[in-house]
């Protein structure tokens, strides 16, 4: 391959886009992503808006769509990544690839095999690999085996906090590759947290450099106390305070040597993602005594410690299973829980990357996402089988339409032609509130 020529890449299930921009950062043209969720297009199109974005469902799109839909043609695609989300995978029957409930997997499977692309990358969670969903894992590996891929027999589980990521946030990870070419490695850890509590997926090595910390990553955002605007939108003209080596990269104050990604352009100046909550007084009371690093009892959210590392962030039930906001961690210093922003800087995404301007929507796509950071790590593995020299691209692109950034359900689905119920409606149910 021509080693100024960037390397093509294929995102399925690419939600608001965690691994493209990991691949991306690699020195990889994601030119094609598919996602069935029309908010989550909307958001991935306004910060790829370069590249293509096919919103429906994979069980319902062909490889030969992909190609046509993009700039990909009759060219070869060098990798195919992204996870089916975990719908608890059905093991009932002789077969788990033959039982519709596991049909995400099914079509990943499928497309690969449809696009051919020299390399896979399949992501999903830790618990695919133990007990009777290991058969099914397994499986997975021999249907690739039996189609002309070898894969890596010895999968691995990584930990974002070993790359760089201040997150303890485990992913399954399957390599593989069509038959005849070397198989990619799986990346070594390149970080150790200082403070954490035991995780079986964290490789504590003393000899490796400190994982970012919380207040690494956050320390220097400005005060969404001092910003009523907050209250009714999400981004605001701020003081930021004084930056970390992690957060200086993440705001776009520091060359980063090894980012490949195309620049954006965007104003430093400007917060976004960071709309505010408002919180009873007997709730920031109850956060005010909440020591850092423990639960809430009542809320039972987690209070970050400043040295330590964040608890995974999880994106909360789907709209069709009631719609419920995962339990948001506490921030260390004030008596809220975090803003979107807070958790994106936790996930390793620079500041440029905008999410839904809603904290429900946010949430959710952050919590849903791997860490770009992570993807880059497996992504970059990828890049040195390929014997690809990464470049870093001199154009400076625009970002999308913020319109994108606020269109509800019916609006997103609208303007990508689809469905409004392709994503059951958010049932609000009438609970008891803690917070």
């Amino acid at each position: 391959m021509n080693s100024k020529k960037r390397p093509i890449g294929v995102d399925l299930f690419a939600g608001a886009g965690g691994m493209s921009l990991g691949f991306e950062q690699a020195g990889f043209d994601v030119l094609c992503s598919v996602e069935l969720d029309p908010i989550h297009c909307a958001t991935h199109e306004f910060n790829f808006p370069f590249w293509s974005i096919l919103c429906k469902s994979v069980e319902d799109t062909t490889g030969e769509e992909i190609r046509n839909c993009s700039a990909i043609g009759s060219q070869e695609i060098d990798v195919v990544f992204g996870g089916s989300p975990c719908q608890g995978f059905s093991m009932i029957g002789k077969r788990a690839l033959d039982d519709p409930r596991n049909g995400l997997v099914f079509h990943y499977l499928r497309l690969v095999l449809e696009l051919q692309p020299k390399y896979f990358v399949f992501e999903n969670v830790p618990g695919l690999t133990v007990g009777k969903h290991r058969q099914f894992l397994l499986e997975i590996i021999e249907e690739f085996r039996g189609s002309g891929y070898e894969v890596e027999a010895n999968y691995q589980v990584l930990n974002a906090a070993n790359y760089g990521v201040p997150q303890d946030r485990a992913r399954l990870f399957l390599l593989g590759c069509r038959q005849g070419l070397p198989l990619p490695q799986y990346p070594v850890a390149k970080s150790k947290p200082t403070k954490f509590k035991k995780s079986k997926y964290i490789v504590f090595n003393p000899n490796l450099p400190n994982t970012p910390t919380v207040w690494d990553a956050i320390g220097d955002l400005p005060e969404i106390e001092k910003y009523s605007e907050l209250f009714y939108r999400d981004w605001v003209i701020a003081e930021y305070g004084k930056p970390s080596n992690y957060s200086k990269k993440l705001r776009g104050l520091d060359f980063n040597q090894d980012d490949y990604s195309y620049e954006r352009l965007f104003d430093t100046r400007i917060l976004t993602s960071s709309i505010r909550t408002e919180h009873s007084t007997e709730s920031i009371l109850r956060f005010q005594q909440t020591i850092p690093g423990e639960t809430e009892p009542i809320s039972r959210f987690h209070k970050l410690h400043k040295n330590g590392i964040c608890n995974t962030l999880r994106a909360g039930t789907a709209s069709n299973r009631g719609a419920f906001t995962s339990p948001r961690p506490i921030h260390p210093i004030y008596p809220r829980c975090i803003t979107v922003r807070e958790a994106a800087r936790l996930h390793s995404y620079p500041d440029w990357f905008r999410f839904h301007v809603t904290k429900w929507h946010g949430f959710r796509q952050v919590g849903n996402s791997v860490p770009p950071l992570l993807a880059k790590a497996v992504a970059d593995e990828i890049i040195r089988v390929l014997e690809v020299v990464p470049v870093k691209p001199q154009e400076k692109m625009n970002l999308g339409n913020e319109n994108l950034l606020k269109l509800n359900m019916s609006q997103a689905a609208q303007f990508y032609g689809v469905s409004a119920q392709v994503i059951e409606p958010r049932k609000r149910q009438t609970k008891i509130s803690y917070v």
